[in-house]
């Protein structure tokens, strides 16, 4: 029987000391493939050099297109290309953002629920918001296991979190311990092989760059009466699965949080223009006040003047909303 020879592991925020400590523990002969996206700036190659300095023993390379994967080798998603799995060679998509980010978790998982599905081990790293929930969900869907780092021993706890909420995970270990359960899941027999769910593929087919509209997008969501913070575009709501999800026409995908944290940062940033609007609409009329009272134009002083002290309270009033609303706010949101 297969053993479980795939790998796959995403992470943001704090992920990169657990992702060295899982790769230290690996012997040079793993009989799995591994492949790993962090979240990474475009034009960013730090990721890669500060984890293939640190392990000697194992090939770690940045993926690329066409590359075969082959048992014993560590594949890093570079920027700004999501990181797919096509039978058993690298595809690199310019497929839209999806949690605001690509590469994301995402999509990597669920090439590899489709075409490794029970030989698939799933790890969700340390990380801000919810990319790998969805994804890690859509491996379990297909027979593989789920793993997550235990949330109390990550920097960041609410992507192992949402992970956890979105899939009964089968394992949740500190990251020191994490290296040695791995080896011992991928040494074990694969699972027999599930039924892939139609949108698992859909949706891969969108992060590889194909083309989507509104009829593709109904086979497998429904429209929902929300905006794309990407694009301006109608999302619907991705039907089955966990966690709670939405795509745009576009492509743009979101799971709720990072949804809500999008939305969020658009509402500040409204509130703010209307806060400087306002208070450049005070300073003018404050200006015209004074005019009018060099003019000799008491009455026209006057109206200003009360105007001016209205546009005050109208600014006053904003600058409190976007302050308790940014006190308010999880701390993973503000600090994303």
């Amino acid at each position: 029987m297969a053993n479980r020879d795939l790998i796959v592991i995403g992470g943001s925020a704090g992920a990169t000391s657990p992702l060295r400590s899982i790769l230290s523990a690996f012997p040079s002969d793993l009989p799995a493939a591994v492949l790993v996206v962090l979240h990474v700036p475009a034009r960013s190659t730090g990721i890669l050099t500060a984890v293939a300095r640190s392990i000697a023993h194992l090939p770690v390379l940045q993926a690329e297109d066409g590359m075969r994967v082959e048992r014993g080798h560590v594949y890093i998603a570079g920027p700004d290309r999501h990181l797919l799995i096509n039978g058993d060679h690298i595809k690199l998509g310019r497929g839209p953002r999806e949690n605001m980010t690509r590469p994301a978790i995402d999509p990597l998982f669920r090439s590899a629920a489709l075409f490794y599905g029970p030989r698939t081990i799933g790890v969700v790293l340390s990380g801000l918001l919810g990319d790998g929930a969805a994804g890690l969900n859509a491996i379990k869907r297909c027979g593989g296991l789920a793993v997550v780092q235990e949330p109390e021993d990550a920097t960041a706890a609410e992507m192992p979190r949402r992970a956890m909420q979105a899939t009964a995970v089968d394992l949740r270990l500190p990251a020191a311990e994490l290296g040695s359960a791995l080896l011992s899941l991928a040494l074990g027999p694969a699972g027999p092989i599930l039924p892939v769910p139609p949108e698992i593929r859909l949706e891969l087919d969108i992060a590889a760059g194909e083309r989507i509209d509104s009829e593709r997008l109904r086979e497998f969501a429904d429209v929902a009466p929300l905006s794309c913070p990407g694009c301006g575009g109608v999302l619907s709501a991705v039907r089955g699965g966990k966690p709670l999800r939405f795509r745009c026409q576009v492509g743009h995908a979101y799971v709720a949080d990072a949804l809500a944290t999008e939305q969020e940062d658009r509402v500040d940033e409204a509130l703010r223009v209307a806060l400087r609007i306002i208070e450049e609409r005070a300073e003018l009329v404050r200006r015209m006040a004074e005019d009018g009272r060099q003019s000799g134009r008491r009455a026209v002083a006057d109206m200003y003047d009360g105007r001016a002290e209205e546009y005050s309270r109208y600014a006053e009033t904003i600058r409190r909303v976007v302050i308790e609303s940014f006190e308010k706010r999880p701390p993973a949101e503000a600090d994303a």
